[in-house]
């Protein structure tokens, strides 16, 4: 049986100029410039990866549209993630309007960089939450363990929406103990509307990591999601800090080499296929 597309579940790109990036300064140097599709373009063609899911990282609507213009000029793209004001009270409404282009895949709010870390368990968010679902669009969770709970909490209520937690949550993996963020895994796990990407490791990882760095995080995704809910993704070029796009590659697929290869060809792909590109965006030629 011929395996599924390769799709990069996890990728960027900015222009500067456009002026509504708050966390890239000049300190992260190394990719303190523009990223366009023909500098990803030459990674893509030498491992043999069909697509991408272009994901936010302003959040900004007008990044977001500037994302879908970007995404339908370029055939590699198969959809984008992009962000909306999840508390504005015309929140459903603005999303509406976003996802009046088939493009749209999914929304990421940058949780993250939220001061509250029970934002996400705010139940006057509820009315964003339900027009993803009315749009069939996915909701990526950036998070880092501190707001594992909220999102759990968002989870007993939210059980039919289709989660995608960005970066594994974002271990600790400069050799903090991981006993609190392993715990809230395996809680996001038995969820059976979530998926994980394994993605966004390597800038968790010290200057100088070792394949041996990741391997107890990725052991850990594997044991509690399965290959059937893991996505790969490049975080390119944020993952540039840390790790080169082949480097990153590479050591992913050392640490999935024990699977079968109907497994690994669904966390290179076949997972995004069918996580992102069922309803929305688009597929892919196998």
């Amino acid at each position: 049986m011929k395996s599924p597309p390769r799709i990069d579940s996890h990728q960027h790109f900015w222009r500067l100029a456009r002026g509504d990036y708050g966390w890239l300064t000049p300190a992260l140097k190394p990719i303190h410039r523009d990223f366009e599709p023909a500098d990803l373009a030459p990674h893509l063609a030498e491992h043999g990866i069909a697509a991408t899911i272009l994901v936010q990282a302003a959040p900004t609507e007008a990044e977001t549209l500037f994302l879908l213009e970007t995404a339908a000029a370029t055939p590699f793209v198969a959809g984008v993630v992009g962000w909306a004001d999840f508390e504005a009270p015309d929140a459903p409404a603005r999303i509406a309007a976003l996802a009046a282009d088939p493009l749209l895949v999914g929304l990421r709010p940058m949780v993250q960089d939220i001061p509250d870390p029970n934002w996400l368990a705010r139940p006057d968010l509820t009315p964003a939450f339900a027009a993803l679902k009315a749009h069939g669009l996915v909701f990526d969770a950036l998070v880092k363990p501190a707001q594992i709970p909220a999102l759990l909490a968002l989870l007993d209520r939210e059980t039919e929406l289709p989660v995608v937690i960005d970066h594994g949550a974002k271990p600790d993996l400069t050799g903090a103990d991981l006993s609190a963020w392993r715990a809230g895994i395996a809680a996001l796990a038995a969820r059976p509307n979530t998926v994980c990407k394994l993605s966004g490791l390597v800038t968790e990882a010290p200057p100088g990591w070792r394949e041996a760095t990741l391997a107890p995080a990725v052991a850990q995704l594997l044991a509690c999601f399965g290959p059937e809910r893991l996505l790969w993704g490049s975080d390119w070029p944020v993952a540039t800090l840390r790790a080169s796009y082949d480097q990153w590659l590479a050591t992913a697929e050392r640490l999935t080499a024990t699977l079968s290869e109907p497994e690994r060809a669904a966390i290179f792909g076949g997972n995004a296929a069918r996580i992102y590109l069922t309803k929305r965006g688009r597929r892919p030629a196998a």
